[in-house]
């Protein structure tokens, strides 16, 4: 990292000085030098001439010279430079603090800026509160749980553990490393006069660990508070509402904006686009866009991924060609959406055509998500054998992923055996990946091999395995209420199953037939429907009927993708109810209006 002193004497001699002196060359002139240095040759000028006029051990100086090199991204040169000297006696906070955060801010030298932190404790040069917020940056950027915990407990030591910055960036290092949310909570629980940006801080960490309830929670607590939400609030907030499909939340977002004034910057703008679009108000995400000036590639994805997640394929392709057409160069996100829009449109045609330009006109390298939504498109539309020649002629390995898609389409359109063969492989590459055993308990329920699907499950209870459970999150007068198929954790479960018992007659009257063989159980019919009307889709919407006025939209978000039986219940109940039911599954969206899915049977 050192350049040696010999080294450093021959750049200055190569240098040309920027500027004529006559007489000895002042610190104001150096630093005037500094303030305007554009280029690291001018660097390596300026360079020479604080060795010649003898100022390489000026502290000012150096700080200023760390400062300039930063901004040229040249920070190794002044590191080298600066701690060449064996004297240690110019060393001090402020210049510490400029290097180990130019090291804290640049994404490869993140190691650096805790190897110097060190250093300085070494040296005896006392940190300041100005130190900590980098230095913890820093280990944020590594993930360090371990670097920041010990970083902490300097913090403590030195008497820095009350101040604001200090805990705000102990907050965010926390939330940025695995496992570090509850040390995250436990500062923020402490800090005495949290501010905007504590807050701030604790809820985008939620929202970024999927966390959304204790986002919107905490959120709350800040209105409560009294702390007024800014524009990085709201944006994590958002993602929040958009995580969890509380689309009244991210309405009430959007008002407390105009009511507020808040600053509307392209990031808060592109984040109520995503969160209309994924909590099913595409149209409203539409509006928005088409009212934007400044577009980013990042608001033209959220708008063709909400599209795709509607079912609406041949929409967000023509938003992709006219994207193309203004000027704005696709990345691989925004072919994700694409792709995404034609699996879910059974638009395979388009799909190979665009998957064939993404290299040849777009000069995009697919990456293995985009063969993944390649495999799903021809899997989607029953192409088995030709979605298996796609995978088996891949010019990158096929990742578990893939395989499990592959799987998903052997299951769906009757090729149980290539999928029992595809999976057995599969679990003994992962033994203990949950969702390998699902799948193959799946296959062999469909093929009526009870015993075979008996003993998958005994193997998975033996080895700890936990299956994901399914459940329905519905949002009513802002409160999030979550439903798992059986469950009797609501006050008025009693009401909601003689909904469910209600709401069975009158779909039955109007023609519906339950769906039994969804129930992957060897039971009897009748055990079966009552499985069936358990599940938590029919919960939520049950309790929706009985918690909202006669006509209005009930939208709920299942985690898992949506059954057959309940799709169908579910076209009766908007019939027979007369409601306009929205279901947001792990996939994409179903609208269902007058007995029809917006998805025409296809998801």
């Amino acid at each position: 990292m050192q350049h040696s002193g010999a080294k450093a004497k021959l750049l200055c001699s190569l240098a040309t000085p920027p500027f004529h002196t006559t007489g000895r060359a002042s610190e104001q002139n150096i630093l005037s030098l500094l303030q305007s240095c554009k280029t690291l040759l001018n660097l390596t000028q300026i360079h020479s001439q604080i060795l010649k006029f003898g100022l390489q051990n000026n502290p000012l100086v150096l700080t200023k010279f760390a400062s300039t090199s930063s901004l040229l991204n040249a920070i190794d040169y002044a590191s080298s430079f600066i701690f060449s000297s064996n004297s240690t006696t110019h060393y001090d906070a402020f210049l510490f603090n400029t290097i180990i955060r130019a090291y804290a801010f640049t994404s490869h030298t993140k190691k650096n800026a805790l190897l110097l932190y060190k250093h300085m404790v070494g040296i005896n040069v006392m940190p300041n509160k100005f130190t900590y917020p980098f230095v913890l940056k820093a280990c944020a950027g590594l993930g360090n749980l371990n670097l920041g915990k010990q970083v902490h407990g300097s913090v403590i030591k030195f008497g820095f553990d009350d101040d604001i910055h200090v805990n705000n960036t102990l907050v965010h290092m926390y939330c940025c490393c695995s496992g570090g949310i509850e040390f995250a909570r436990i500062v923020f629980d402490e800090i005495c006069k949290s501010d905007c940006v504590s807050w701030s801080v604790m809820i985008g960490g939620y929202a970024r660990l999927g966390m959304s309830t204790d986002a919107v929670e905490l959120f709350r607590n800040m209105q409560i508070a009294g702390v007024k939400p800014d524009e990085v609030t709201l944006v994590s907030l958002l993602s929040a509402c958009t995580d969890l499909g509380a689309l009244e939340l991210g309405k009430w977002v959007e008002s407390f904006i105009e009511k507020e004034k808040v600053q509307r910057s392209v990031e808060l703008r592109n984040a109520l686009i995503d969160m209309f679009a994924k909590c099913g108000n595409v149209d409203k995400a539409l509006s928005l866009f088409r009212g934007m000036k400044d577009r980013t590639i990042v608001t033209w994805t959220s708008v063709i991924v909400g599209l795709a997640m509607h079912g609406q394929g041949l929409e967000a392709v023509a938003l992709f060609n006219e994207m193309t057409e203004s000027g704005v160069a696709p990345d691989d996100v925004a072919f994700i959406g694409l792709f995404t829009a034609c699996s879910h449109s059974n638009l395979v045609d388009e799909g190979k055509k665009y998957f064939d330009l993404m290299m040849t006109e777009f000069g995009v390298v697919p990456k293995i998500e985009h063969y993944g939504c390649m495999v799903d498109l021809l899997g989607r539309a029953g192409l088995v054998k030709e979605a298996v020649q796609f995978v088996e002629n891949m010019p990158i390995k096929p990742n578990s992923i893939i395989w499990r898609t592959l799987i998903t389409a052997c299951r769906a359109h009757g090729e149980l055996h290539l999928g029992e063969t595809i999976t057995k492989k599969l679990i003994s590459k992962e033994p203990m990946q949950e969702s390998n055993y699902v799948l193959l308990s799946n296959i062999y329920a469909k093929m009526s091999h009870w015993e075979k699907k008996t003993s998958i499950r005994d193997v998975m209870g033996k080895k700890g395995i936990m299956k994901i459970p399914g459940s329905t999150m519905i949002e009513l007068d802002n409160k999030i209420y979550e439903f798992v198929a059986g469950d009797k954790t609501q006050d008025n479960y009693k009401e909601i199953y003689e909904m469910i018992d209600e709401m069975t007659r009158k779909m039955r009257r109007a023609g519906y037939v339950p769906t039994t063989e969804e129930v992957l159980l060897d039971i009897d019919e009748e055990d079966k429907e009552d499985a069936l009307n358990r599940h938590s889709e029919k919960l939520a919407i049950a309790f929706a009927l009985l918690k909202t006025p006669p006509g209005t939209c009930i939208r709920i978000m299942k985690n898992l993708r949506i059954c057959g039986d309940c799709h169908s219940a579910t076209r009766y109940i908007s019939k027979v109810y007369n409601r306009e039911i929205i279901v947001r599954d792990r996939n994409r969206f179903h609208s269902f209006r007058d007995g029809v899915c917006s998805c025409n049977d296809f998801w």
